[in-house]
């Protein structure tokens, strides 16, 4: 299934990585670049090594391949076991350094774009290597780059994004986190509004984001139901039609049923636990 949360989790804080490695975020990024200080890196790459020799799944990001300390995270991410499920790599112009990080690691690599430059080579970024599996932006530092307010000023960005992602056959980008983390009605809109841009899925950095997003990326109740109607009432033989609602039904929109009715069938467990998490029984 796709994941619709990804909770980052500061590298030097071995107490909290076992809590969100068991926990209800769809995915867990140990983060060894932002949240840890310069003073930390050595000890959140050993945490993060010991995590992933426990056996448990997660992904890392780690610093800009082209630093020092980028350098120390490649060599000792090449070493670490198969727990690795992928790398977050941040700071992404170079297509070069990409195929880079792919062919020593040799696992899902995700670009994150935080420059003009790197936005302008969004396409190029998407298709650098065969383990490139989807991009996403940073959009604090993108905006300070571009010197903008974020929000509005982002539009474009977003949508060179979304449509670099889809061009390159790679799921809908992830959206960059909310920083507000007591705005829950916030989130809310936002990730909504994402939802509707053409993302899917958000890194959120503190678990009470988690519900909220995974509502929002759930399909309502009557999206789903149109899906599977017209699945189930979908004629092989015809490329195009009309359905009983009036509505022209070609390959575009069954595509489209056949995604949503994926993310409900695959979400549907994970949304029960969800509702016990918004109730406090978990937080």
């Amino acid at each position: 299934m796709t994941p619709r949360s990804w909770l980052y989790v500061p590298g030097d804080r071995a107490d909290r990585i076992g809590k969100a490695l068991a926990g209800p975020a769809d995915a867990v990024i140990l983060d060894l670049e932002d949240a840890v200080s310069a003073a930390d890196k050595d000890i959140a790459r050993r945490n993060v090594l010991a995590a992933l020799a426990a056996g448990h799944p997660a992904y890392v990001r780690m610093n800009a391949p082209d630093s020092a300390v980028g350098q120390a995270d490649l060599r000792a991410l090449a070493d670490a076991p198969g727990a690795l499920a992928g790398v977050r790599v941040p700071k992404s112009e170079d297509p070069g350094e990409l195929r880079r990080v792919a062919d020593t690691l040799g696992v899902p690599v995700y670009p994150v774009l935080e420059s003009a430059l790197g936005v302008e080579r969004a396409l190029d970024l998407a298709t650098a290597h065969p383990m490139v599996a989807g991009i996403s932006l940073g959009e604090a530092d993108l905006a300070a780059d571009l010197r903008v307010a974020g929000g509005e000023a982002l539009s474009w960005p977003r949508s060179r994004i979304v449509v670099a992602a889809r061009a390159a056959g790679l799921p809908s980008p992830v959206q960059s986190v909310w920083t507000a983390v007591r705005d829950l009605d916030g989130l809310r809109a936002s990730t909504a509004a994402g939802r509707r841009a053409g993302f899917f899925g958000r890194s959120v950095i503190h678990p009470a984001q988690i519900p909220v997003v995974h509502e929002v990326c759930a399909p309502d109740p009557a999206e789903t139901s149109w899906a599977r109607e017209l699945i189930e009432g979908l004629a092989a033989s015809r490329a195009a039609f009309v359905d009983r609602n009036g509505q022209f039904v070609d390959a575009a929109i069954v595509a489209r049923a056949r995604w949503v009715l994926e993310i409900a069938d695959a979400t549907e467990p994970q949304d029960r636990h969800d509702e016990n998490i918004q109730e406090g029984h978990l937080l």
